[in-house]
């Protein structure tokens, strides 16, 4: 990736500022590698601080010691010298002792055996002390650029590994030494923590740890306000996309960002290993499988289809024998959150159907969401995401209906706001929707008109299995109310129109 320098900041100074920010997991993922970078990078500069001192101490004082030995030595022969040189008679015994000290070294012979010049100079294995270079590095610094090959990844291909970066390590082969040893230390932590020298791609990296792209070719059906931020995120994750969309000018930002182009839903279906569509309603889940040039004519064995938008049980059930039929492969995968969840590739996804289509749509369903769960045959995962969007849709008529109520009886709207965000019903959720409500901000996150569709099918299920539904039934008929008032694709917190008109 590349940045402006003028939008780089110190990282300390701008920390908290930052952090209070609503980010998604890729900005969380850093903020924790920057610290526990921080952290082990500290700690090593302490302890080689130390180290290093203990060393220089402890070859200061070897040398004061063999200072004040060489002194004490010169001091005693010069002494003995002078008292043999007094007197005649003294003469035969400096004589005798020289002659008798030949088969000895002397003191002073001693103290010049261990002159300064030997005592100074630092032993051999105190090379050491500096830092070693990685074996990587030294093939590196050492080998030719057209000689150059990466130990292979325990986990991918060496070819999956982020080329920028290849690059980045490649060029610093014509540059001085001081250039590599910034690089050695990069690939020294990544030694301690991987346990091997291979550098992964940064986008390789979701929230639950590094993930591995499928090398299966990708299809994405819709690029709506939950689809366009999932196909982002798998072209982010390195997923080979291929995009449909029934307005084709949406198209053209994604294939900017890599993704190919597909001319009708059936060519996606047949040149992609897994294809994943999602749409707004029952109706157009239906048409895009079996209207003209859909995906049904694209099926043949083997290829797998995953339906993420949100339809009634029977509907999913529908779509899933048609594509079994011609020998295709179906898991269902409606998805809960809105449009900036999406783009955070934050959703919760919801899964049924087959189970070995699960598992390899994995490495998407990570590149996608937060977290996936999977709950057995076709149709459960539709009735769940209804009862989720039931619970939702309520929920946010009742916000509406209390800060109405609040402005009537003369209450303050904020200081409501304030209470609720204090007490056990505080969430994200409940802030964002009251914060568009006073501020008469209702830009979509969610489309009024699909939470709407989303109840009615609630209230359906319920009917099917003779089970009252009284509080969405009253829910839905303030979203009808609103829809009225031309809300439909207003955000669903645009419910709250209904109140005051």
């Amino acid at each position: 990736a590349w940045i402006k320098v003028e939008q780089l900041k110190p990282y300390h100074p701008h920390k908290e500022e930052m952090i209070k920010i609503n980010k998604g997991k890729r900005f969380q993922q850093a903020v924790d590698a920057v610290e526990e970078f921080l952290r082990k990078t500290k700690g090593k500069d302490q302890a080689s601080s130390h180290n290093s001192n203990e060393e220089k101490n402890r070859r200061n004082s070897s040398e004061e010691r063999g200072k004040q030995s060489a002194g004490e030595e010169k001091r005693k022969a010069s002494l003995s010298e002078g008292k043999l040189k007094k007197g005649t008679g003294e003469g035969k015994k400096r004589v005798s002792s020289v002659s008798s000290e030949r088969g000895s070294k002397s003191p002073l012979k001693r103290a010049q055996d261990q002159s300064p010049r030997k005592r100074g100079r630092p032993p051999k294995d105190e090379k050491d002390l500096t830092i070693p270079e990685s074996s990587t590095v030294k093939r590196v610094m050492t080998g030719t650029v057209a000689g150059f090959k990466w130990p292979p990844s325990v986990s991918e291909p060496v070819k999956d590994s982020d080329p920028h970066f290849h690059h980045f390590l490649l060029s610093q082969t014509e540059k001085p030494a001081v250039c590599y040893q910034a690089i050695t230390k990069k690939l020294k932590v990544c030694e301690e923590e991987t346990g091997s020298t291979s550098i992964q791609a940064a986008d390789s990296t979701a929230v639950n740890g590094s993930i591995t792209p499928t090398d299966k070719k990708i299809g994405f059906l819709g690029l709506g306000l939950m689809g366009s931020g999932i196909v982002s995120n798998l072209l982010k994750m390195g997923h080979t996309v291929t995009v449909w969309n029934r307005t084709a000018e949406k198209c053209d930002l994604f294939i900017q960002e890599g993704a190919r182009l597909g001319r009708t839903p059936a060519e996606v279906v047949s040149t992609c290993d897994i294809t994943f569509a999602c749409v707004s309603d029952p109706k157009a889940a239906k048409d895009l499988v079996l209207g003209p040039s859909g995906v049904l004519q694209g099926i043949r064995p083997g290829k797998c289809y995953v339906d993420m938008s949100t339809v009634d049980a029977d509907t999913v059930t529908e779509l899933a024998q048609v594509i079994v039929s011609r020998g295709g492969r179906f898991l269902e995968a409606p998805v809960s959150g809105n449009q900036q969840l999406s783009n955070d590739g934050m959703l919760v996804i919801l899964a049924a159907g087959d189970r070995g289509l699960y598992e390899d749509c994995s490495s998407c369903f990570q590149a996608m969401g937060k977290t996936s769960f999977f709950l057995g045959e076709v149709g459960n995962a539709a009735k769940m995401m209804l009862i989720v969007n039931m619970v939702q849709g309520s929920f946010m008529a009742t916000i509406a209906e209390g800060l109405t109520l609040a402005q009537v009886t003369g209450q303050s709207q904020q200081t409501l706001l304030d209470i609720l965000n204090q007490g056990q019903l505080a969430s994200i959720f409940l802030d964002q929707k009251c914060q568009n409500i006073l501020q008469g901000n209702f830009k979509p996150d969610f489309y009024l008109k699909y939470i709407q569709k989303d109840l009615r099918l609630a209230i359906a299920l319920g009917d099917s299995v003779n089970h009252p539904t009284p509080m969405a039934a009253a829910a839905n008929e303030v979203y009808k109310r609103a829809k009225a008032l031309d809300q439909s694709d207003n955000d669903m917190s645009a419910v709250y129109r209904a109140y005051i008109h």
